[in-house]
């Protein structure tokens, strides 16, 4: 039966898009245009259609950015999905809620999807989607299916103020579209909408700050856009610096850590397996479920700071055991003379092939995988599939959870490993620029660096740049770390990370860069506007010193 989830009254032409769309990265945030190079319907633009995918995919950020496309006028009509879907349904949802810019969101069964999609265009309105000859009626969502608590109601009727009152709205609202029966306690947050990816993710933080908003439990907060300290040094206009930090300070008024980054799991205070959180950026919420064991849905931005002002979450999803289950199994055998670029390469193709579901991944019991290796995995797997985690078979905490009836098999071999190594290396061997640190570098990546950097430097026309957190540059400026790659030419930068640079910082200069991260390489060409070239921590150091990437795959891929 077709739902309407988030309802509003349009006619239009209709996108199909025949794969999940990453709005954050992936849609020009003014523009409404596909930028993702990789979608098949890049080029294409949102803007006053109304828009069918299966469902979203990548980052938490998107709810802001369709918020943003919405102010700039370039949002799409309607958003009809097929599967379940949070993230832009959040967004939907606030830009009508808050700020009276109404964007339609329904879900359909496979069947009328599938017929929906062959029509040019649709008319929604309150009781009914019309598209040529199909009339169909649309069910609302009941808010009576929902038990709260006596401190939620409280909450719902503005007791506990304005802000905790708008909070449990957007809870509650998208609770209900859930399927949710009732909500839990989190015992902590980390917040991903304080990176200014338009100033719609301002407005909407400093509204709620004006309202009085307090976070109640323990809140940390992801990279933001700019060095905090030091961004007027670095050339970054007040246009823009002025907005990304005062940004970042709403967020720290309302109570915030100002821990800026993304992946908080490199704290020394981390979730422990069983344990209830709330995170929103996808990398570190695939990590905290995967690698950690800790329970956590991907929370939309907006919907993350709902969940710390009031301490509530919808239990739904992989809150719940029975959703944990992996639905597929993956097979793949790591080549005994593999590099660090696998790990990465397995997470992107990982998500490839399980876009919708939870896998399981075998063949990798002996592999012994370190820290980073799994967190460039869940990075990269975060770019591909909208599944909040992963299992691998002998690795991670939950991989004896017995797979799902009617769960399916695939394997990947060295051709689909060959197929993405060319696909990731598109840009000329010359490169200008050495991307490190998305998701962000721990102290030991900084460490392995600087023994790959020792005793040689940066070249004269190539920049090298590490991005990571505040608690990591601590580290490595006790221990000698920092020294040593400064002393080897190399940039470190605090607080902001790869997906949220911009100019002078991010060198202008550049034409192609080399990066080690699978999550950047998928979403560098659209974010920068440049070509790239992918590999190993290796590869990027003898990069970094001589300008030049590797003009073939290394040999434990091989060519096709």
């Amino acid at each position: 039966m077709a739902t309407s989830i988030v309802a509003a009254q349009v006619q239009g032409p209709i996108l199909v898009c025949e794969e999940g769309l990453s709005v954050w990265g992936g849609v020009h945030p003014s523009s409404g245009q596909i930028v993702d190079a990789h979608h098949p319907q890049y080029g294409q633009s949102l803007t006053g259609k109304i828009v069918m995918m299966p469902t979203s995919r990548g980052s938490c950020t998107g709810s802001g950015v369709l918020l943003g496309l919405a102010f700039a006028e370039a949002a799409p009509l309607a958003l009809i999905f097929r599967e379940n879907e949070d993230i832009l349904t959040l967004g939907a949802l606030i830009s009508g809620l808050l700020f009276d810019h109404p964007i339609a969101v329904l879900r359909l069964s496979a069947d009328e999807y599938d017929a929906l999609a062959k029509e040019p265009s649709a008319e929604i309105t309150e009781t009914h989607l019309k598209a040529g000859s199909h009339i169909w009626s649309l069910d609302s969502l009941s808010p009576d299916t929902l038990s709260l608590s006596d401190t939620d109601r409280a909450m719902l009727d503005g007791e506990k103020g304005e802000a905790a009152q708008i909070a449990m709205q957007i809870i509650t609202t998208m609770a209900v579209a859930q399927g949710a029966s009732d909500l839990i306690d989190v015992k902590r947050v980390h917040i991903d909408g304080c990176i200014y990816a338009s100033p719609a993710f301002l407005t909407f933080a400093r509204s709620m700050a004006d309202k009085g908003a307090r976070v109640c439990v323990p809140t940390t907060m992801n990279a933001i856009s700019v060095d905090h300290q030091n961004w007027r040094s670095q050339g970054v206009e007040d246009s823009f610096g002025l907005g990304a930090s005062r940004l970042a300070d709403a967020y720290v008024e309302m109570g915030a850590r100002a821990t800026f980054t993304c992946a908080p799991y490199l704290l020394e205070d981390k979730p422990v397996k069983g344990e209830d959180i709330a995170w929103a950026e996808s990398n570190a919420v695939i990590y905290a479920n995967s690698i950690l064991g800790a329970h956590t849905v991907k929370h939309a931005d907006f919907m993350d700071l709902s969940i710390a002002l009031t301490g509530r979450a919808a239990r739904t999803g992989v809150y719940l055991a029975a959703n944990r289950a992996p639905r597929r199994i993956i097979e793949v055998t790591k080549p005994s003379e593999a590099d660090d670029a696998f790990w990465p390469m397995l997470g992107w193709l990982a998500g490839q092939a399980a876009p919708d579901r939870i896998p399981l991944i075998r063949g990798l019991e002996d592999s012994a995988p370190s820290e980073d290796d799994l967190k460039a995995l869940c990075g990269a797997y975060g770019t591909t599939s909208a599944s909040p985690m992963l299992h691998i078979a002998g690795i991670t905490p939950e991989a004896d959870i017995p797979p799902a009836g009617g769960a399916d098999h695939v394997r990947l071999t060295k051709v689909d490993f060959a197929n993405l190594w060319a696909l990731f290396n598109q840009g000329v061997d010359r490169v200008e620029l050495v991307a490190l640190g998305s998701p962000h570098f721990s102290a030991s990546e900084c460490a392995r660096f600087a023994d790959l950097m020792e005793g040689s430097h940066v070249g004269s026309d190539v920049t090298t740049i590490v991005t990571l957190g505040r608690s990591t540059l601590a580290a490595i400026t006790e221990n000698g770390v920092k020294a040593r790659l400064e002393a080897a030419g190399v940039r470190i930068i605090a607080d902001l990370c790869w997906c949220s640079i911009s100019e002078p910082v991010f060198p202008p200069n550049t034409k192609t860069l080399m990066t080690n991260s699978g999550k950047y390489a998928h979403y560098a060409p659209g974010l920068s506007n440049r070509t790239v070239r992918f590999g190993s921590l290796q590869q990027c150091a003898e990069a970094a010193k001589s300008g030049r990437a590797p003009t073939s795959p290394p040999d434990w891929i091989g060519r096709v």
